[in-house]
């Protein structure tokens, strides 16, 4: 037995005392871990899972976007440059594209990027495809652009796209003599095929738009998220001034006067009259 009475008392052997604390000890752990006993391997799973992702993330090459402004004035060259980030990647078998939004304040003429397109140079179609280019700012509404990317001879998992845009005429201002015209950054589009290894990580949505700009059909593009080395551009538009509006009516009147008169002149000094007779 554990336990001994001597003299009335109740004495404890060690063997037992030992064997009771190690019992309640135990007990104590039951009741305190017992409902975490089930839900143990759900925690470790899903912390495993979690680093995982993590991991993945962590691991996945970034897609960066670099925009430049050239030229100055009303006509303006917007180069675009998409980095994959996929060194050791085949991207030979990738299509990417731009989806540009153009504010009223800007423009880009059809003709020339049809002519661009007969020279191989910019591939690129607009929505609508008619554009009024004499309309000002005031007077146009937004286009949305498709450009179709080339890559970059000079980096391997680069692509690269030049758009020309013009600038629309804008109403004169009072203070400065610009207004600025702002560039949101585009949306990305990347058509790839399902084996390829990024795009499992890169996060993206499916999206439907014009396969390219020799066929009217559609095709599924998704949607890439990237990270912008610079944010939105900022076009600074040459405008009026609202106080040179009287110098400027008043040199227009007076070179309309004169290029009328000249014309005149040279009518009645080189000019044959006959008198026709009506009967």
């Amino acid at each position: 037995m554990g336990a001994s009475a001597r003299g009335g008392a109740i004495q404890l052997q060690p063997g037992y005392l030992s064997y009771a604390y190690v019992r309640t000890h135990v007990e104590l752990a039951d009741v305190m871990w017992g409902p975490w006993k089930c839900s143990l391997p759900i925690s470790v799973t899903w912390l495993l899972c979690l680093a995982g992702h993590w991991y993945a993330q962590a691991t996945c090459p970034d897609i960066t976007v670099t925009r430049e402004v050239l030229k100055d004035g009303f006509h303006r060259d917007l180069l675009t440059k998409v980095e994959l980030g996929t060194v050791g990647e085949d991207i030979g078998c990738c299509s990417v594209a731009i989806k540009e939004h153009l504010p009223a304040g800007l423009y880009v003429d059809p003709n020339e990027l049809a002519l661009l397109q007969q020279h191989n140079q910019t591939e690129a179609l607009i929505v609508p495809d008619a554009v009024d280019v004499e309309a000002p700012e005031y007077l146009a509404t937004d286009l949305v652009v498709f450009i179709y990317m080339k890559p970059d001879p000079r980096c391997t998992h680069c692509f690269q796209a030049t758009l020309p845009v013009h600038c629309r005429y804008h109403r004169p201002t009072e203070n400065d003599g610009r207004v600025p015209a702002a560039l949101k950054n585009p949306e990305i589009l990347i058509r790839c095929p399902e084996s390829f290894p990024p795009m499992k990580c890169w996060k993206h949505s499916h999206v439907e738009a014009p396969c390219s700009v020799r066929t009217e059909s559609t095709c599924h593009w998704n949607n890439v998220k990237y990270k912008p080395v610079n944010k939105e551009l900022i076009l600074q538009v040459p405008v009026g001034l609202k106080q040179h509006s009287s110098l400027v009516c008043a040199v227009t009147l007076l070179t309309t006067v004169l290029c009328l008169s000249l014309v005149l002149a040279a009518v009645c000094k080189h000019g044959h009259f006959f008198l026709v007779n009506c009967s």
